[in-house]
C-alpha cells in the first residue's frame, strides 16, 4: 500500500509540474501577443477547484492528471464559431484575430517551455549534485553473454568495436544495436594496454525488430557540484543530447531496429514514478527533466492534434497568404486524433504486458 501511493503521489506530481509548466507556456504567450485565455485547466474532467484571476481567466483544478488545456478567447474561427459566441467575442483580444506569426508563438510556447524546464532542473541538479556521467567502462559483465564469451572482463574499457571507435557509451549501444548476429571484434583497454578480443554479438526482438546486444553494464561517476554559469551550460548540452537521443531511439523504432515493444504509456511512467521516487529528489527531478524533454519533442510532431500540427498549418498559412482549407483541417484532425489514439492504447497494451497481466489472465484460464 505504502508503494501504491508513493507511486500515486510521485505520478500526480511529475505529470502535473510538466502540465503545468506547458500551459504556462501557451498562457504566457497569449497574454504577451494581446490574446484574451478564458480557461487554464490543469488535468480533464470535472473541477475539483476552480477560480477566476483579476484579468478574467477561469483557473480550473481537475481530478484525472494525463493533461490540461489553455482554451484562448476566439480560438473558434467565424465559420465554426456560433452567434452567441461570436456576440461574446472582444475586439482585439481573439486568437483567431491575430496574424499567424502571434498564433504561432502561442502554440510554439508550450513545447518550447518544456525544454526550459529541463534546462532548469538539470541546472539545479548540476549546480547542487554534479553532473553523473556513465563511463564505457565495464561495470558487470553478464552471464552467457556475447562479451562474457569474448572474455571481456570487469573494469575494461571498451574503445572500438570493429574499425569503429567509441567516443561514449550512447555511440557504443547506437553501434552495437545495429551489428545484431555481426561477427566482429572489441578493442578493450585493460591495465593500460589494448586487447583485440573476437566476439560474435548477441540479438534480442522478434525478426522484425531484432538489436544488438553484447552483455554488460557500465560504470557511472558523479562529477563535483558546478558553478551555476557551467551548470547552466551543461543543462542545454545535456537537455540537446538528451533529445538527440529520444528522436534516434524513435526513428530506430519507425525502421524497424529497435522494438516497439519498448514504448511505453501513461501506466509505465507512472510506475517510473514510484521508482526513481524512493531514490530521493535528485532523481526524480533527472526523471522530470527527461519527461519533460519527452513532452516537448511529442508536442512538436507534425500531428494535427498536436501543436506541432497546429505549426504546420500555419507555416502553410504564411506561404500560401490564406488559412489551410476548413475540409483539410477537419479531415487531419480526425486523422491525427485517431493517430494518438491508437498510439494511447498500443503504449497502454505494451505497459499491461510489461506488468505481466496478460500472462496471469492466460495462467487463471489454463487454470479454470
Amino acid at each position: 500500500m505504502h508503494d501504491l501511493i508513493r507511486t500515486i503521489l510521485a505520478f500526480s506530481l511529475v505529470l502535473g509540474v510538466l502540465v503545468f509548466i506547458h500551459e504556462l507556456g501557451h498562457y504566457l504567450a497569449a497574454r504577451w501577443r494581446g490574446v484574451h485565455v478564458e480557461v487554464f485547466s490543469i488535468g480533464f474532467g470535472r473541477p475539483l477547484l476552480r477560480w477566476h484571476d483579476s484579468v478574467g481567466t477561469e483557473w480550473r483544478l481537475c481530478p484525472v492528471p494525463l493533461g490540461g488545456y489553455v482554451r484562448p478567447h476566439g480560438f473558434e474561427g467565424p465559420e465554426d464559431a456560433t452567434e452567441e459566441q461570436k456576440a461574446a467575442w472582444q475586439p482585439g483580444r481573439t486568437f483567431h484575430d491575430k496574424p499567424v506569426l502571434s498564433r504561432a508563438i502561442v502554440i510554439m510556447a508550450g513545447p518550447v517551455f518544456n525544454f526550459l524546464l529541463a534546462i532548469v532542473l538539470f541546472t539545479g541538479l548540476f549546480a547542487m549534485s554534479g553532473q553523473p556521467h556513465i563511463l564505457n567502462q565495464v561495470a558487470q559483465v553478464m552471464p552467457d553473454g556475447a562479451a562474457a564469451s569474448a572474455g571481456v572482463e570487469k573494469g575494461d574499457v571498451i574503445v572500438r568495436v570493429g574499425d569503429h571507435r567509441v567516443r561514449d557509451v550512447t555511440d557504443l549501444q547506437s553501434f552495437v544495436s545495429g551489428q545484431a548476429d555481426a561477427q566482429t571484434t572489441l578493442t578493450v583497454r585493460r591495465n593500460g594496454a589494448e586487447q583485440v578480443l573476437p566476439v560474435h554479438i548477441g540479438a534480442v526482438g522478434d525478426k522484425a525488430s531484432r538489436h544488438g546486444q553484447i552483455g554488460v553494464s557500465f560504470a557511472a561517476e558523479v562529477g563535483k557540484p558546478q558553478s551555476l554559469p557551467r551548470a547552466f551550460v551543461s543543462a542545454i548540452r545535456e537537455t540537446w543530447n538528451v533529445s538527440v537521443q529520444t528522436l534516434d531511439g524513435l526513428w530506430q523504432m519507425i525502421t524497424g531496429q529497435h522494438s516497439t515493444k519498448d514504448l511505453g504509456g501513461p501506466l509505465r511512467i507512472a510506475q517510473m514514478s514510484g521508482q526513481v521516487a524512493q531514490y530521493g529528489v535528485p532523481s526524480l527531478v533527472s526523471f522530470m527533466a527527461l519527461l519533460s524533454i519527452n513532452l516537448g519533442l511529442i508536442n512538436l510532431f507534425p500531428v494535427p492534434i498536436l501543436d506541432g500540427g497546429r505549426l504546420v498549418f500555419y507555416i502553410f498559412e504564411a506561404i500560401l497568404g490564406r488559412p489551410v482549407s476548413r475540409r483539410v483541417q477537419e479531415i487531419s484532425f480526425q486523422a491525427g486524433f485517431a493517430l494518438i489514439a491508437g498510439l494511447f492504447l498500443f503504449s497502454t497494451f505494451n505497459d499491461l504486458s510489461h506488468f505481466g497481466l496478460f500472462q496471469w489472465l492466460a495462467s487463471r484460464a489454463g487454470q479454470g
